[in-house]
């Protein structure tokens, strides 16, 4: 058996562990090549010293449930009970995506916290007169509103690189400056297709800040809109100043 060669990570659970090594191989969610996980995950499990025994558990649990599922699809079988068969690895599927899912929404409401720490209130102050009226609207800017341009998607992009650069702690960055491997193009495309394969309705910054720093910034956006360009992801604003979100068009 293969021993990972990476510290290993803090990871929330079992299906945490298991989308890591998905995402990091380039795995196919749908048709998981079972033998390879099972042998990775069993790898990272005898590095695991510091996990607290009722955790520990959950990851045993699920290694038994993947020795299992490999055993069921290396044992021979009936050219009969073949076609009746469910494929061994279906719950397993639907389990992974209902946790990516789930994950997907902390982000997003993590974000969305994020962004309400900055907003401030005050009683409302506004003339009667002021707050009840109403700018005419021509219908024809709502249809041109309705429909996400490259304007709108470069504005919030700009957004997100000033709030990175805020986040630079202006002490700490003397100190001295740490050097990243070149990200490149190529890899975060399939990254992000293996990232939303299936998945419906994703926030487009929550995407687009998935990885931390300006250079994964920028490597994203672009790969986005490499993605949108070849038909493999769509775009949509479904209100005016709604969120831009993102639809996968791979089942």
């Amino acid at each position: 058996m293969n021993k990972p060669d990476v510290k290993i990570e803090g990871f929330e659970g079992p299906l945490d562990l298991l989308l890591h090594l998905i995402e990091k191989n380039k795995y196919n969610i749908f048709d998981i090549p079972i033998v390879e996980i099972t042998e990775q995950y069993l790898g990272y499990l005898e590095h695991m010293t510091e996990v607290e025994a009722d955790l520990l558990s959950d990851f045993l649990v699920m290694a038994s449930t993947l020795i299992a599922i490999k055993t069921r699809m290396l044992l021979p079988k009936e050219e009969k009970e073949e076609e009746d068969e469910d494929d061994p690895r279906a719950e397993l599927v639907k389990s992974l995506i209902e946790y990516k899912m789930y994950k997907y929404a902390a982000i997003e409401l993590k974000d969305m916290e994020l962004d309400a720490g900055h907003v401030m209130f005050k009683k409302e102050t506004i003339p009667k007169e002021v707050k009840q009226y109403r700018e005419e609207v021509d219908p024809a800017d709502l249809i041109r509103e309705s429909n996400v341009t490259m304007a709108k998607l470069h504005e919030l992009f700009q957004t997100l690189l000033r709030r990175e650069a805020d986040r630079v702690d202006p002490v700490r960055s003397r100190f001295g400056t740490i050097t990243r491997d070149e990200i490149r193009l190529e890899d975060r495309m399939v990254e992000i297709r293996s990232e939303i394969r299936g998945l419906k309705s994703i926030r487009f910054r929550t995407l687009l800040t998935r990885k931390k720093g300006k250079m994964n910034l920028i490597v994203s956006f672009l790969a986005i809109l490499e993605l949108m360009k070849t038909g493999v992801i769509a775009i949509r604003q479904e209100e005016r100043f709604g969120e831009i979100m993102i639809d996968s068009l791979e089942g």
